[in-house]
């Protein structure tokens, strides 16, 4: 009740039926919330200067390279200009290579140089060691509750059929 007022249903993107509790409203709300500045909180802990979009290529094409960047820009959402310019300013710091296709020279395959995939190590590395601190600073009830908590936010980034 929102003021003496039921809170109009919203659509889940999830589900046929409309959301109506508002304590599950609240939850999603305060959930998405602390996900955002968890996720900001981490890009900070990022050496080299990279944006969002940048690492998120440099971590795809790590782990799927060589990759053309047809199939770079679909795997990251993105128009084949706007790839191409992130594959550029990735070039120019010498995180990744370009090298024509072994079929067809006209296809251009990307892969992570040893720096880039060592920048790319290096962030998750200080990611993780903020997130352990954090963690650490956590009473051992919050740290139990947190455990419990993981499987139950995983389950909510899978994917649905």
């Amino acid at each position: 009740m929102l003021g003496g007022v039921s809170a109009p249903p919203t659509q889940s993107p999830l589900a046929e039926e409309p959301v109506t509790n508002e304590a599950t409203v609240d939850v999603a709300g305060r959930l998405r919330f602390a996900a955002a500045r968890l996720v900001r909180q981490l890009r900070r802990q990022d050496e080299g200067g990279l944006s969002a979009t940048q690492t998120a290529a440099l971590a795809t094409i790590v782990r799927e390279g060589p990759i053309t960047l047809g199939a770079l820009a679909a795997n990251e959402g993105l128009s084949k200009p706007s790839i191409t310019k992130v594959v550029e300013k990735l070039e120019s710091q010498g995180l990744i290579g370009r090298q024509a296709g072994p079929d067809d020279r006209r296809v251009c395959l990307v892969s992570a140089t040893a720096q880039g995939a060592s920048q790319l190590e290096l962030n998750r590395t200080r990611r993780t060691a903020y997130l352990v601190a954090r963690i650490e600073a956590l009473d051992p009830h919050a740290q139990a509750r947190l455990t419990a908590a993981i499987d139950v936010l995983e389950a909510l980034t899978e994917e649905r059929a």
